[in-house]
This record gives C-alpha cells, sequence and structure tokens, in this order.
C-alpha cells in the first residue's frame, strides 16, 4: 500500500523536470494534472471539477493579488508616485560616493517591490531612475546587478501584501508581525548584509574596467525627479492609503482576505488623486496587469495539480519513508532537510514551492510538534533561495535590467545568501529543540 501511493510523487517529478525544459511553468503542471490524473483514476469531468475549484482556491487567490499588484504598480507609474517616492529618497542622501549609491538603490528597491509585491516591476520601475545616479558616482554595472537582487527581493519579505507573505500567513495561520518578526526581517537583514558586502568587492574589482555610459549617467538629472503639486498629492494618499489600511489590517487581523480590499482602493484614490479619471485607473490596472495573467493561470492549475497528488497519499507515504530517519536525526536535521530540499528539489514560482513544500513535510512538522514560528521561516527560506542559488529568471532578469553580463558576481552574491539564511534556520532550529 505505501510502495503504491507513493507513486503519486511521480506527477511532481515530471512537473520538476519539465520546469527545467523551455516549455515554461504552465505546461509543466498542465502535463503534471494529466500524469497525476491518470494515476489516480481521475476522468476528464474530475480536471474540470479541479480547474474549477481551482478559481475559488487560495492559490488563486494569490493569482488575483499578483494581477492586482501588477495593477496597482502601473497606476503608481502613471500618476508619478513612483519617481517621487524614489526622489522622496534621494534629495534626503547627497550621493557623493559608490558606496551611498549603494544605500540608496537598496532602499529604493526594498521600498518599491514591498509595496508593489513583484521584484521584477519594482525593479523595472526604479532602474531608469536609479542608474544615472549611480553611474555619476562611478558604480560599475557588476555591482548594480548584485544590488537589484540581493536587496530587492528582501522587500518581498517585509511588506503585508506581497504574495510571499499573505501566503506564509495562511500556510502557518500566524499574523503578520509574528512572520515578519521571525521570518521576513531577519532574512532580510541577512540579504541586505550580505549584498552590501558583496557588491563592494565587485565594485573594487570592476571600477575602472566597467562603466556606464555617458548617455547613461546624463538620462536624468535631479530636475527630472521633481513633480507637480498633483503628482505630490497622489503621493502623500498613496502613503496615507498604505498606512491606514494596512494598520486596520493589522488590527482586525484581516489576514490574507484584506488584501484585495487594499490593492483596489489604493489604486482608486491614488488614481483620482493624481487626475486620473475612472476609465484611466480600470485600464491602467488591466494594463498593468496584462504580462502577469501567465501566473494566475499557473496557480489556478496549480491548485488540482496538489489535490491530485495528495488525494493519492503520496505526502503521508513520504513523511511514513522519513520518519525513522527524521527520528535518528531529530527536529534540527529535519529542519535541515526540508529548507534544502525545498531550495534545490522544488523550481517553480515561490508560492508554489511554498505550498509544496508544506504539503510534502506537513505530516512531519505535526509529528515532531515543529512550532509555526521556526516552520514559516523553512518555507520562506525554503521557497525564495531557489532563485539565488540558481541562474533562473528572477537572476537573469536583474542583470538586464542594471545592464550586466556578469552572471558569476550575481551567482556568487546568490550562494552566499543561500548559505548564510541555511545557517540562520539551523541556529533557530538548535534553539528550538534545545
Amino acid at each position: 500500500m505505501e510502495h503504491g501511493t507513493l507513486l503519486g510523487l511521480i506527477p511532481l517529478l515530471v512537473y520538476i523536470v519539465l520546469c527545467f525544459s523551455r516549455f515554461g511553468q504552465i505546461f509543466a503542471v498542465s502535463v503534471g494534472i494529466v500524469v497525476a490524473a491518470i494515476i489516480g483514476h481521475h476522468g476528464i469531468m474530475d480536471i474540470a471539477q479541479g480547474l474549477r475549484g481551482g478559481l475559488g482556491s487560495f492559490l488563486g487567490y494569490i493569482g488575483l493579488i499578483i494581477l492586482l499588484g501588477g495593477g496597482l504598480g502601473q497606476v503608481l507609474k502613471k500618476t508619478g508616485v513612483v519617481k517621487e517616492l524614489v526622489y522622496m529618497v534621494t534629495r534626503r542622501m547627497n550621493v557623493n560616493s559608490p558606496q551611498k549609491a549603494f544605500l540608496v538603490t537598496m532602499t529604493c528597491s526594498v521600498f518599491i517591490v514591498s509595496l508593489l509585491g513583484t521584484l521584477a516591476g519594482g525593479n523595472a520601475i526604479l532602474a531608469p531612475i536609479l542608474i544615472p545616479i549611480a553611474a555619476s558616482v562611478g558604480v560599475t554595472p557588476n555591482a548594480m546587478a548584485v544590488l537589484l537582487h540581493g536587496a530587492g527581493a528582501s522587500g518581498l519579505f517585509l511588506g503585508p501584501f506581497t504574495p510571499p507573505m499573505v501566503a506564509l500567513m495562511e500556510f502557518t495561520g500566524l499574523s503578520y508581525p509574528q512572520v515578519l518578526l521571525n521570518a521576513g526581517l531577519p532574512i532580510s537583514v541577512i540579504m541586505w548584509i550580505v549584498t552590501f558586502f558583496w557588491a563592494s568587492r565587485v565594485q573594487k574589482k570592476t571600477a575602472g574596467k566597467n562603466h556606464y555610459s555617458e548617455a547613461d549617467m546624463e538620462k536624468i538629472d535631479a530636475n527630472e525627479l521633481r513633480s507637480t503639486p498633483h503628482v505630490k498629492r497622489a503621493t502623500f494618499v498613496f502613503l496615507v492609503t498604505m498606512l491606514c489600511t494596512v494598520s486596520y489590517g493589522i488590527y482586525i487581523e484581516g489576514g490574507s482576505t484584506f488584501v484585495v480590499a487594499v490593492m483596489i482602493l489604493a489604486s482608486l484614490l491614488t488614481g483620482l488623486a493624481g487626475r486620473l479619471q475612472i476609465v484611466e485607473i480600470i485600464d491602467a490596472i488591466c494594463e498593468g496587469a496584462k504580462g502577469l495573467i501567465w501566473l494566475f493561470f499557473f496557480f489556478v492549475l496549480l491548485d488540482p495539480f496538489i489535490n491530485f497528488i495528495s488525494d493519492t497519499g503520496a505526502f503521508q507515504a513520504l513523511a511514513t519513508m522519513l520518519e525513522p530517519l527524521v527520528k535518528q536525526s531529530g527536529t534540527v536535521g529535519f529542519i535541515g532537510l526540508s529548507t534544502l530540499v525545498g531550495i534545490f528539489g522544488v523550481p517553480g514560482a515561490a508560492v508554489a514551492q511554498a505550498e509544496v513544500i508544506n504539503k510534502m513535510f506537513g505530516p512531519l512538522v505535526e509529528s515532531l510538534n515543529v512550532p509555526m514560528t521556526l516552520w514559516v521561516v523553512v518555507l520562506l527560506v525554503g521557497s525564495q533561495m531557489t532563485s539565488f542559488a540558481v541562474p533562473e529568471g528572477d537572476m537573469q532578469g536583474q542583470m538586464g535590467l542594471a545592464r550586466s553580463d556578469d552572471l558569476k558576481s550575481v551567482l556568487c552574491n546568490g550562494w552566499l545568501i543561500v548559505v548564510c539564511t541555511v545557517i540562520y534556520v539551523l541556529i533557530r532550529a538548535i534553539i528550538v529543540a534545545m
């Protein structure tokens, strides 16, 4: 019986292999659904019902949040709020050295990504603004790529309504402050320190050898960042709206359910304050969401995929098989194993990785009485560090925005972050075990 249920892991293996193919994640999860349906003796009607269920599932809801996040980002871009936020930071810091440029780049990237909930979208808006500022004091494209990837990604672990944070709150039942204090903030601090250190090292190695062009340095001057009164008003309305809604959401313990209301309200009020018509706001939201529709489809498909595998009893069988090993190695060994499996064994979108890790090791978490304040760190590191260990889309995307082809520097920074965050997870596990 145990051997038979372990066959339910075959669709997961198929999905993992196909994720590394040129066909993409939607193709991979679609084939995985078909294989899981065959193994679980599900007919086409079961698949159709599974897809319908996926639309109303938590993963489908995460997909909707991602679409609205892209829409909000477009509203902020169209109203000039993003440039104003960057100017608010840069005018308070006299950027006259590479180190100050590092701090400005990291601060702006973390801030914007945490608000928009997307690394690619946030830094795509910022890069044309920040590169001229950084280039004017000699920051190289090599160092800029390290900064955008290493610092920007941590914004996803800080914002109360970013997809990873919403997912972690849902999977663990913890509140936003608990997830932030136990996982988001400490992991982010580690990433900031490692990134600043490694970017400084890369800057020393590449200064005088690589540089931005004169056109890049002259592309934007400080005066171009100055904004009109209605842009300042829109920025003020956006910040007040976010502050009030986030505070209220935490107070009422709104959790993931509250996020959509915040996204829509922030887009509407900011757009109106920025002199956009209602139709223009709706068009901006749709335009911003357009490039992320594939992620929504992916999450809708992922729900029946995970459910079909779970129905075979594969995850329970895996827990039974690993139980003797876990008992020998204890909580610390189990935490280390599950973290490494998440980083290196489960590719795909980070929220999807967290879902798979949570399903795969959930029975063992319960049997070992692992506290959620520790498990949330495993889910965060196990799902998010893959993009630092493997040169996949996020890493390549940030290199492109920075106009760098130095993969080695960015990958070395990623591996340093992986090592340091895994060590942090193990230290937390040791403390809990004591």
